[in-house]
Formats: structure tokens, sequence, C-alpha cells
């Protein structure tokens, strides 16, 4: 079979997938399954994250090109197995767009991005099923610190929030306390999941991603410690045999590096 032409065409990618998955497909291909698929969906989630974050456009575009093949292959899987169509996924993205932009597809007006936000909540809870809880649609695999910001999110949207700021770091403040009054290490386990709880709080009055923000922290954690280690290795130095003040010192030396 020859190679499809029209690469630049998002048809040419529903029919290699399908061809992939075919009986004279591949074999690889044809044995995957939703379940089976769930950790390369992550992966490359992570991916396109990671160049994200790197300001990375030419591997953005190529890490969103494995996102979006993981998306069809899914589709496809589906399709196969009589769930749904890809016809039907586009559908329902569509017509839930529309139905949350009614200040762009019907005669609503809003002041700002702030109302925007506060307007989709309140489109999203007459979406719902009756009886069903506001916390329903946050994915329980979501990252723990994610989900932290997007419970709470959800709450303050319906008014279960602090009055302000301050009311959350004296929140801060009593977790800290609590933590150090813990008597045993069951205790102790769970004043620091109440602490790091009230962190993502804090980062959600900040508007800061606390997901994306720690992520960042440990990249520049990474760059500056194997910055250290290339130190050590151009002056002959064994980094486990420094002292606490001299490991320091190179930590500062590496951080002005990294920092110019």
């Amino acid at each position: 079979m020859l190679p499809p032409q029209n690469l630049d065409q998002f048809a040419t990618l529903v029919d290699i997938i399908a061809k992939l998955r075919a009986p004279d497909g591949c074999p690889w291909d044809r044995k995957q399954t939703h379940r089976s698929l769930r950790e390369n969906l992550l992966e490359e989630c992570y991916e396109v994250l990671e160049a994200l974050d790197g300001g990375d456009s030419e591997r953005l575009s190529d890490e969103l090109g494995d996102l979006l093949m993981q998306l069809v292959l899914h589709a496809q899987i589906a399709r196969e197995a009589g769930e749904f169509e890809l016809g039907d996924v586009l559908h329902k993205i569509n017509t839930k767009l529309i139905h949350r932009h009614p200040h762009v597809f019907g005669s609503q007006k809003v002041k700002d991005a702030d109302e925007v936000t506060h307007n989709w909540e309140l489109l999203k809870r007459e979406e719902r099923e009756a009886g069903a809880s506001l916390l329903d649609g946050v994915p329980k695999e979501m990252p723990a610190l994610s989900f932290s910001q997007r419970v709470q999110g959800r709450v303050a949207g319906v008014g279960f929030d602090w009055e302000d700021l301050s009311g959350v770091i004296d929140k801060l403040a009593e977790e800290v306390t609590e933590l150090r009054q813990a008597a045993n290490q069951e205790e102790k386990a769970a004043e620091f999941g109440d602490l790091l709880f009230t962190l993502a709080n804090v980062a959600r009055w900040e508007g800061v991603d606390l997901e994306s923000a720690l992520r960042e922290a440990n990249e520049r954690f990474y760059k500056r410690f194997t910055g250290m280690e290339e130190l050590c290795r151009k002056r002959g130095l064994k980094f486990s045999e420094l002292s606490f003040d001299e490991q320091n010192e190179l930590w500062e030396e590496a951080k002005r590096k990294l920092d110019r």
C-alpha cells in the first residue's frame, strides 16, 4: 500500500489510524485497548506540558501531534466496538463550546474574563444530571495538587470560600502549628496533607497553578544541582565529602550561573 498523501489533513490521520487497526495493519496497534493505552495517553500529556514549560514551539508542535494521535486512536477503538464515532466526539465538544460561550454565540454580555469563568461554572452546573455532586466531574486520577486546586475552585464558585487571602494565610499558619504538634506518624501524615491542601488554596487565591509551579521548581532544582556536580567534576572535588557550608557555596554559585 502506498503511503497516504495530504499529510497536513486531519482526515489523513484518521485514515492512517484506521489502516493501522485493520486486519492487515500493525500487530501492535491492533492489540491496543482503551485500558492498555492509558499510560501512553498520560505520558503524551506530560510531554506536551514539558514542551510548553520549555517554550519550545517546535517540540510543542511535535508533541501535540502525538497527543492527537492518541485521541484518534481511542476514537477508532470506540468505533470498532460500536461505542461511538469520531463525529460524536466532535459534535459533543462543538455543542458544549457553543453552549458555554453565550457571550460569543448568543446575546449575553460579559464585562471581563472573571465573569466568563463564573458563567462557565453556572452553565456546567446546568449540564449535570439531577443529584450529581458539584465535584463529580473532577477526575480523581489527576495529580493530587491539581485535584486540590480544582475541587477548591469548584466549591468557591458556589460561595464556599474565604472572604479574603488573609483567612487562608491564617489557616496555613494553623496547619503548620498542628503539624508541629502531631504526636505520631499517622497524625503527621494527616496534618501534612492538610498543609498541602491549604497551600493549594493559597496558590488558587494568588492565581498560581500549583502543579506547574512545583514542576518548574523541580526543574530549577535539577538544573542547579547538576550544575553543582559539574563544578565538582571540573575542580576534582567529591560532592559527598564537602561540608554543608561548602555545598551551600556551590549551590549559590550554580544558581548565579543559571540565573544569568
